[in-house]
Parts: C-alpha cells; structure tokens; sequence
C-alpha cells in the first residue's frame, strides 16, 4: 500500500478527525441509546414501578430489559438466583464476564443446588475487582441486586411475571447514579455503553437454559469479539491514515464506516456472520481506495 505523506496544513484533518467521534456520538445518543435502554421491553413495562427502584433516586441511567420465556417462573427463579461471578457465571458472554472465575470460563448449564439460597446482605460478586450486594428477594417474583454504598449508587433488578400458563416475561431494570466528580465515572461510562451489550446477552442466555436449548459455542463467543476488535482496529487505522493518505476525504468515510460498524456489531444483536462481512467489506474498501490501488493509481 503506496502512502502519500501530506503537504498541507493539517488543520483540516484534525478537525474531520475530531468531527468523527462526535458524529458517531450523536448517532449513538440519537439512535442506538434509546432503543437499547428498553431493549425487549413494551412501553407498559418500562414505565412500570419496579422493586428497587426507590435504591437510586433520579438514576444517571435507567434501563428496562425484557424477554418472554417458555417456562413459569418457578423454572427460571434457580438460573437467577445462582447468577454471579465465581458463581454460577452470567450466561452472557463468558470469555469477558468469567475471565478468572474459580468456576471456570463457562457460565453454568445446570442449576447448581449449594447456590440457591443466597440471602439478604451477602455479597455478590460481579468481576474480579467489584462486588454488590443481594438485595429484597421475593421468590419466583423478584431479585435485587445493589451497590454497597449509602444510599446506592446502582440496582439491579430481575423480575418475574407470568404471560399465560406457560410462559413467563423476565424483565432487568438497572438504575446507576453516576460519579461525576471522581473517578469512578469511567466505570460508569464503561456501564453506559457495555450494558447495552451485556444484558440483552444475559437475558437469551436464560432463556436458552430455561428452555432446554444449548447455550452459544465459547468459539462463537469469541468471534464476536474479535469482529468488535477488528472492527475498532479499522476505525483507529482511518484516523491514521487520514494524516497519511493524501485524498485523506477517503479515509475519513473509511473511518465512519468502520465506527458503524462496530456500533451495528455492538448492538444490532443479530449473527455474528453479518458483523464480519461488513469488517471485511470495509477492509476491502480500504485496499480499493488506497492511493497505491490499481483502481486509484497515484497521480505523477
């Protein structure tokens, strides 16, 4: 790949550069943001007063997650109730949520019996480094977990309620105040754009388990995010070569496709395959338009 080293202020890249972040955020909070934080839920059911809710007044974020499984509530309560790390996993996406659990990588496919009677005040650990705390149990209704501080600072609920004689809606409010002043305020913007990810994950994990269909292959797991990383690799190497190609209006649509794909892989929630043709469509395009290309030979 032939590269073309500029001769012009680069005033203007930098600000196509800075341009391109606050494009793609205003996608996200315009786009994405509000449909992933009723993801799977009805009107009804995110409106709706929730256990917990009263943990964190006037929450930073607050998002109402839902799924109808195939089971009552008595066959789901056990797979929540065992949830956690160096527990039972998160039936999520286990090569990130597991890493270093004494349980091993794999979030449980079975219902493990010394883990079903966790009480009120016990600690919940959900990573290696950060823990809440089980809050009301109600069983086969409600469980709440929240942060250890006074008043919380995070809750999380999960809540049963029946659809009809055989089937269940499960339904995730998080409510997070966040830390604006210190710096736990990148945790919570790491929650502000992973939970969106994570929960829905979680909640078809149940919902397979529940109903007796396999969990999705580790393998596969990891292939999505290697598309997740590949596809924020493509968004870094256009910022580069914005300031190295000299037709550099090229590598800036490179740049914002690659930051919309990684946006559609994130949390389109749909196969892993499509993700990975649009990494390789973009690849492609980034050879084809490069100024070394065949097809856009370098002007003498």
């Amino acid at each position: 790949m032939k590269v073309e080293l500029p001769g012009r202020s680069p005033l203007p890249r930098l600000l196509a550069v800075t341009a391109l972040p606050i494009l793609l955020a205003a996608v996200y909070l315009l786009a994405i943001r509000p449909a992933q934080l009723r993801w799977g839920s009805t009107a009804g059911e995110a409106a709706r007063s929730m256990p917990g809710d009263s943990l964190v007044v006037s929450p930073s974020f607050c998002a109402t997650r839902a799924i109808t499984i195939r089971a009552k509530p008595e066959d789901i309560w056990p797979w929540l109730l065992q949830m956690g790390y160096n527990r039972a996993g998160f039936y999520g996406y286990d090569p990130i949520e597991n890493i270093g659990s004494k349980r091993g990588i794999r979030s449980a496919a079975s219902v493990i019996p010394e883990l079903q009677h966790p009480q009120t005040g016990d600690p919940l650990p959900i990573s290696a480094v950060a823990s809440m705390f089980f809050g009301p149990i109600e069983p086969e209704s409600y469980l709440v977990w929240q942060g250890a501080t006074t008043p919380s600072d995070g809750s999380l609920v999960w809540a049963l309620y029946p659809a009809d004689a055989t089937h269940t809606r499960l339904i995730s409010r998080i409510r997070l105040h966040y830390h604006w002043t210190d710096r736990r305020l990148l945790l919570d913007l790491f929650t502000e754009f992973a939970d969106h990810v994570a929960v829905p994950k979680i909640l078809l994990g149940i919902q397979q388990r529940v109903e007796g269909r396999p969990p999705q292959p580790l393998a596969e797991e990891f292939a999505e995010i290697v598309v997740w990383i590949l596809a924020l690799a493509e968004c870094a190497a256009a910022v580069v070569l914005v300031f190295r190609w000299h037709r550099w209006g090229r590598a800036w649509w490179i740049g914002l496709a690659a930051g919309l794909s990684l946006q559609f892989a994130l949390y389109a929630h749909v196969s892993m395959g499509i993700g990975l043709v649009l990494v390789c469509a973009i690849f492609a395009g980034m050879l084809l338009l490069s100024p070394g290309s065949s097809r856009n030979p370098t002007p003498s």
